[in-house]
């Protein structure tokens, strides 16, 4: 099955609203995304995580700070993820992205939205045991 791309959500939606789409969608109330569509526990580790980091490594965007490899860092972190299965690797892995984000040096570092209109994850297909 072939998901919809953003762009087409969007103007499928905004159709509907304004009476041009006959065809029923489905309904979501923004604040169900907003709530649903979010771990409470995942955020209450990584938070964690950042205020352990902030002692041992610094404050986040503080001058001066060291620069680290976290890109090698991520990808380590994955990689152990799919050897044992710990969770924490991802909230690492989360949390090296966010530093990245906020204190990264790439030469080409921005931020540009991209919807290829793709399956942006290949759907893994269920085996019985």
């Amino acid at each position: 099955m072939k998901l919809p791309c953003v762009h087409h959500l969007l103007s499928d939606r905004l159709h509907q609203r304004a009476g041009l789409h006959s065809a029923p969608g489905p309904r979501y109330r923004l604040e169900e995304l907003a709530r649903d569509q979010w771990s409470r526990e995942f955020e209450r580790l990584m938070r964690n995580r950042m205020i352990m980091g902030a002692l041992r490594y610094g404050l986040l965007g503080a001058p001066g700070k060291p620069q680290y490899d976290r890109i090698a860092s991520i990808i380590k972190r994955l990689k152990f993820y799919t050897e044992d299965g710990n969770t924490e690797h991802l909230v690492d892995a989360a949390n090296l992205c966010l530093c990245e984000f906020v204190e990264g040096t790439h030469p080409l570092k921005h931020f540009g939205s991209v919807d290829d209109c793709a399956a942006h994850c290949e759907i893994k297909k269920k085996t019985k045991i």
